[in-house]
């Protein structure tokens, strides 16, 4: 029984964080700026093996504080060949907000996190070895919006993927 309320309660904080919570929207590199990172990043190619850059990269040192650009709730925490260590944060309007590279994690999946709470550090794990320390940034629509389709390579995915930059300097 204590499983089911535990699933309830979880579903029913997904849905509000979907729908109810505010963006409150910060840039996720402590002490970061629009000018630490190159404006023209998001969709470049060739980006090796992944072919478009669905991304951008925010440049600071190893072991920069890392926080969490919204509130939400922490999908995945953990490694993955190419992202490193990695986060996945499910945030307001059904958003999900994805970074790599971290060279430390400090929060744990399924846990919630407040806009501007510290949830790791800056690194360069991952394919990013040897490469200067960066927060590899990306923001991806649960739902998508068909019109946003570009004949670009890749730009079939364009209706998931939002421009980081452009959504940071918004405010969501």
């Amino acid at each position: 029984m204590k499983f089911k309320v535990k699933v309830l309660l979880m579903l029913l904080a997904i849905f509000v964080i979907g729908f109810l919570l505010p963006e409150n929207i910060v840039i996720p590199v402590k002490g970061a700026t629009s000018n630490d990172w190159n404006k023209v990043s998001y969709w470049y190619e060739p980006w090796g093996s992944s072919g478009v850059h669905k991304g951008i990269d925010i440049f600071a040192s190893k072991g920069t504080e890392l926080v969490s650009t919204t509130g939400g709730i922490v999908l995945f925490q953990g490694t993955l060949i190419k992202g490193g260590n990695v986060i996945l944060v499910l945030g307001p309007r059904w958003k999900f907000h994805y970074y790599a590279h971290l060279e430390s994690i400090n929060v744990r999946g399924f846990s919630f996190v407040s806009s501007s709470q510290r949830i790791g550090t800056v690194g360069d794990s991952g394919n990013a070895k040897g490469k200067p320390a960066h927060l590899h940034y990306s923001v991806i629509r649960a739902i998508p919006l068909p019109w946003k389709v570009t004949t670009e390579s890749q730009g079939w995915k364009k209706m998931f993927f939002i421009n980081p930059g452009q959504y940071i300097r918004s405010g969501g």
